[in-house]
């Protein structure tokens, strides 16, 4: 049964608090890593973008937590269907965020995932949930992005009662994190995983960027 909703946009630390929550207990994580694994999966998540009818406890059975897209595409949907999880929302400076992501996922998005029916069904889920349903198709808008960005936050804010809401900024480490969650705090570091030279150096390795 899921037990963290993550409202999160990608590279806002989402990574780290994946690998975070699995060693504080609330693991397996959902993560767009998923998609990438399973066909049936990434396109259930399509046919959810569409307006077809999701069961959201089968879909997302076995994982207690998800992080970033697709899942905080639809995290109004899942803070309903599970009422007694928390809502995870993880805080960046806008402009450094819509930087990583114009540096990593933008710049590595395939450029005919809408009009070549031979696209993988991922590369056509994360099309149709970020850069459309997300971003309206202007994310190169660097204004605009940030304004969606911002208000995505503000909404998640507004909606979500304080004695859900867990806002954290990965950079402060396990405290907040573990306070939020009353769990004790591990003697490790904080994970960090999948910076901006990772994300590269394994699209490059994938052929999906040129040296």
């Amino acid at each position: 049964m899921l037990s963290i909703v993550g409202a999160s946009f990608g590279r806002t630390g989402t990574s780290s608090a994946r690998e975070a929550l699995v060693r504080l207990g609330f693991g397996p994580c959902h993560g767009m890593r998923q998609l990438f694994t399973d066909d049936g999966h990434a396109a259930a998540w399509l046919r959810a973008a569409d307006g077809g009818p999701v069961d959201w406890p089968r879909l997302l059975d076995g994982y207690r937590a998800t992080v970033a897209w697709p899942a905080s595409y639809f995290w109004r949907e899942l803070a309903d269907a599970f009422p007694r999880a928390r809502v995870l929302l993880l805080a960046r400076d806008p402009a450094r965020w819509y930087d990583s992501v114009a540096a990593t996922l933008f710049r590595t998005r395939p450029a005919d995932a809408t009009t070549d029916a031979r696209t993988p069904i991922r590369d056509r889920a994360i099309e149709r949930i970020v850069w459309q349903g997300t971003f309206g198709g202007r994310f190169a808008d660097r204004e605009y992005a940030i304004g969606v960005y911002g208000d995505h936050l503000a909404r998640v804010r507004r909606e979500v009662p304080a004695n859900r809401l867990v806002e954290v900024d990965v950079a402060d480490g396990w405290a907040p994190l573990c306070a939020a969650l009353d769990v004790a705090v591990p003697d490790e570091p904080f994970p960090v995983a999948n910076t901006t030279e990772e994300y590269l150096t394994r699209a490059r390795r994938a052929g999906a960027l040129a040296d």
